[in-house]
């Protein structure tokens, strides 16, 4: 139950979260805010990292620390394009709409894992089909076109998807907050730079002052207090509950955007958004059901 709890607290933090990336654009550009977050993000987990290290006594070898550097730049590199589809994709749809759709990579993981030679069993698709239903009724307008921050958000969810199969490679073989550490920093550095060369972004020292409300909650917060709860959570969860629970950011994305940003989602909406969690707890129990199928008797 404590780890549930957790678990839910992870979701209801990173839900809001979208509200204080909505609210930080009215300061600073979309790179910006990428770059500024996730350098704080970093920041705040170098104590975390310090104090396990001292408490484990463990020393990274040469060899180590290079292996962390370059799967810190392959997954700060696809952090930094999900990223920014995401954050972009603010400009254009409201922080309700962002939550359910990002949700969407749990359709996309089982999907992508088929490249990979992973099973994908009928209740996946089922799944697949009932989220893609929701996603039409939330994201359609009267002329059926889906709005362009939508489909931008649906680009990033996929990206996202691809995150999480990079993460589950990588940390088989390097420790998961270092490395969390170092991809912060490395998709801070490109949000950094985007917005300096190609952005068309100017940033000045009162933005950030002004925005630092919303980075110290997206970055501090979402970041590192957020990952560090479900890294603790999950040392004691169910790996399917976990999923099932962390689903629920959709939900209170679209409670922040309602509370704090007087977003309003129409009935069709609301159905969309009911499939689209109904679908994502589909396939994480499929995938349940999918992984037991596999292990061997014990």
């Amino acid at each position: 139950m404590t780890a549930n709890l957790l678990l839910l607290l992870t979701a209801a933090i990173w839900g809001f979260g979208f509200v204080a990336q909505v609210l930080g654009m009215d300061y600073l550009g979309p790179f910006a805010f990428i770059g500024a977050r996730f350098l704080l993000g970093a920041l705040s987990l170098v104590p975390v990292i310090w104090y396990l290290q001292r408490r484990q006594r463990q020393s990274q070898q040469g060899s180590s620390r290079g292996y962390l550097l370059f799967a810190s730049c392959v997954l700060g590199t696809i952090l930094f394009v999900a990223s920014s589809f995401q954050q972009v994709g603010l400009l254009y749809t409201t922080a309700s709409n962002a939550g359910f759709i990002t949700g969407m990579y749990m359709i996309f993981v089982p999907i992508f894992g088929l490249m990979l030679g992973m099973a994908t069993g009928l209740i996946t698709w089922v799944g697949c089909l009932v989220a893609a239903l929701g996603l039409y009724l939330l994201g359609v307008d009267d002329q059926y076109q889906m709005a362009y921050g939508d489909l931008l958000q649906l680009a990033g969810a996929s990206i996202w998807a691809l995150h999480i199969l990079a993460i589950d490679h990588f940390t088989k073989y390097a420790p998961g907050l270092q490395l969390a550490c170092g991809q912060f920093v490395v998709c801070a550095a490109l949000g950094i730079f985007v917005s300096l060369t190609f952005g068309n972004e100017t940033t000045t020292v009162d933005q950030l002052m002004a925005a630092g409300p919303t980075l110290i909650y997206a970055g501090v917060i979402t970041v590192g207090v957020a990952y560090t709860l479900q890294v603790i959570a999950q040392v004691q969860a169910n790996p399917v509950h976990a999923g099932i629970i962390l689903s629920l950011e959709a939900v209170f994305g679209a409670l922040g955007g309602y509370l704090i940003l007087d977003e309003w989602l129409s009935a069709r909406q609301l159905t969309g958004c009911g499939l689209m969690l109904l679908g994502m707890i589909l396939s994480q129990l499929a995938s349940a059901e999918s992984q037991a199928e596999q292990a061997p008797d014990r």
